[in-house]
């Protein structure tokens, strides 16, 4: 596998398994956005009020070709979570209603609905979903046990972020649509991770994060709705894209327009797509992918645990992301451990009486530092059996 380190910003003494959170930054992709900040300060009037415009646009379009929509579909936010915000609060939910969701959700997207659900008197149900999952189609099966005739709403995240599990929402926005149920898709950690199209998946709304597995700078999210939703939107601010006449309201015009901000992130998006593809990304991917499985089998073949998912060659279920099992052990120990002395940034989390790593691999990463994941395991590991 070949690493991209030098490409990278990262302190060369630090092993980071956690691209997942926020993500890092080629040097050619920086320097973009630097260059965008630097042209701004030049002349910030016609930077942001002449030039402006077009050059969002132009971005835009890069965008929406890289996740297979129409440019007016799409427009920039800063990070997912104001996308979900603004989708939210603009449903305009009702007591006797429900919105369902599984108990693998985000924590601040559960925030945000029980901050509503709160205001408004509707239900915010958070599904269980039997572990380990086996197909799509079951999956889907397992959550629509919870769809009834007051269920409105359905917000799935498409990779989620305790067990990094890709789950089907292209299945589950087919199944609510024809049951009338509006898709609600928090895609923060799918876009550079996963190839995506927008259109083939239907879902009535989707956010994603650019800064994360896209490798864009940070503060380059993207918030994408179907055409026939647009205008049912409301704006977070409301800004100079407000029209007084609702037929002159575009979601661009209306969404986009937020008054004064740095607009740097939004412009090195097309740099951050070109690096991808100048880079052959889906091998990248595809080597990525092959290291985290490689790392979870060694675990289950020295320990016999039994992971999320199944074991699969091909990334139907995780991709560069792989939430891995471990056994038994003082994981507060071990995670202490993994920091101080080996300064690896990686989640160790306990899911019941589970220890396991989210772990995140980047081109970045080797599988010598794969190696030293292990090892640590190793030296943690008891002889006590893993709980079934």
């Amino acid at each position: 596998m070949n690493s991209f380190r030098e490409d990278f910003l990262l302190d060369p003494d630090i092993i980071l398994f956690n691209h997942g959170s926020f993500g890092a930054t080629p040097r050619p992709v920086f320097e973009s956005y630097q260059r965008w900040q630097i042209e701004l300060e030049h002349n910030p009037v016609k930077f942001l009020q002449r030039r402006l415009p077009k050059l969002l646009e132009e971005a835009r379009a890069k965008l929406a070709e890289y996740v297979h929509t129409k440019t007016e579909n799409v427009i920039f936010v800063t990070n997912a979570t104001f996308g979900m915000n603004v989708i939210i609060k603009s449903l305009k939910l009702k007591a006797g209603d429900q919105v369902l969701t599984t108990d693998q959700e985000y924590g601040a997207i559960n925030n945000t609905w029980n901050f509503m659900a709160e205001r408004s008197g509707f239900q915010y149900i958070n599904h269980h979903i039997p572990l380990p999952v086996t197909t799509r189609e079951a999956f889907v099966d397992s959550l629509w046990e919870g769809v009834t005739p007051n269920t409105r709403v359905i917000s799935l995240s498409h990779i989620t972020s305790s067990m990094a599990l890709i789950l089907p929402v292209d299945l589950v926005a087919k199944r609510a649509r024809e049951a009338g149920i509006i898709t609600v898709v928090d895609g923060a950690h799918a876009p550079g991770q996963i190839p995506l199209d927008l259109d083939q998946i239907g879902a009535d709304f989707y956010v994603g994060n650019l800064h994360k597995w896209l490798c864009a700078p940070k503060g380059a999210g993207f918030f994408y709705t179907r055409p026939e939703m647009q205008r049912m939107l409301e704006p977070l601010v409301v800004s100079h894209g407000y029209r007084k006449d609702p037929a002159a309201r575009t979601f661009v015009d209306m969404q986009q327009n937020q008054g004064t901000r740095d607009p740097s992130a939004f412009l090195a998006v097309p740099d951050a797509i070109r690096y991808l593809n100048d880079h052959n990304w889906d091998q990248v991917r595809a080597d990525c992918h092959a290291l985290a499985a490689s790392a979870q089998q060694r675990m289950i073949d020295t320990y016999g645990v039994q992971p999320v998912s199944p074991v699969d060659a091909n990334p139907s279920w995780f991709s560069q992301m792989l939430c891995v099992p471990l056994p038994k052990m003082d994981f507060k120990k071990f995670s202490q451990y993994l920091l101080d002395e080996l300064k690896m940034e990686i989640p160790v989390m306990s899911y019941g009486e589970r220890p396991r790593v989210r772990l995140s691999v980047q081109a970045y990463n080797t599988p010598e530092e794969v190696d030293t994941l292990v090892e640590a395991v190793h030296k943690f590991a008891t002889k006590e059996p893993v709980p079934a």
